[in-house]
């Protein structure tokens, strides 16, 4: 099992999903556990009361997400895609400055890898949190993430 190592993540990501790019996400951390992604606050971000608009807390969060689960089965893509499924989130307070998602995989990854290695299209949960720059949780979204075989992958 080899997974994308967590400093090539980041710059896929940024080439891969325009929108990353454009917001100038930064992924601080990431590992087949964990991910960290930074957005940076931006007058054009925030939303009528002053914090960032639900639309740019949502994109950190999911783009955490999909981070790990990158790192976690980035091994596989040759022969899957990784597709979020459902996806739920919490406004919990207005967030101030610079957010930081931090997004963990709830699910057992080995678990998840078996099921596509026997034939079924495994779903994991990867939580993440959001926290303003007062290291306050403001968010929390939860995904469920599939990995879908190929078609030419048979």
């Amino acid at each position: 099992m080899t997974a994308i190592p967590g400093d090539q993540v980041g710059p896929l990501m940024h080439s891969l999903v325009p929108l990353v790019a454009t917001l100038g996400l930064d992924y601080v951390e990431v590992t087949p556990a964990r991910a960290v992604v930074v957005v940076r606050d931006a007058p054009e971000y925030r939303n009528h009361v002053g914090g960032p608009h639900a639309a740019i807390v949502f994109a950190a969060a999911e783009s955490a997400t999909g981070a790990v689960a990158i790192a976690a089965f980035g091994d596989l893509l040759d022969r899957a895609v990784l597709l979020p499924t459902t996806v739920t989130m919490d406004y919990l307070s207005v967030a101030k400055g610079d957010l930081t998602a931090t997004a963990t995989i709830q699910g057992d990854v080995a678990d998840a890898r078996a099921q596509f290695e026997a034939g079924t299209r495994p779903e994991f949960d990867v939580v993440a949190d959001v926290t303003d720059e007062a290291g306050q949780v403001t968010s929390r979204l939860r995904a469920r993430w599939t990995l879908k075989r190929l078609k030419s992958a048979g």
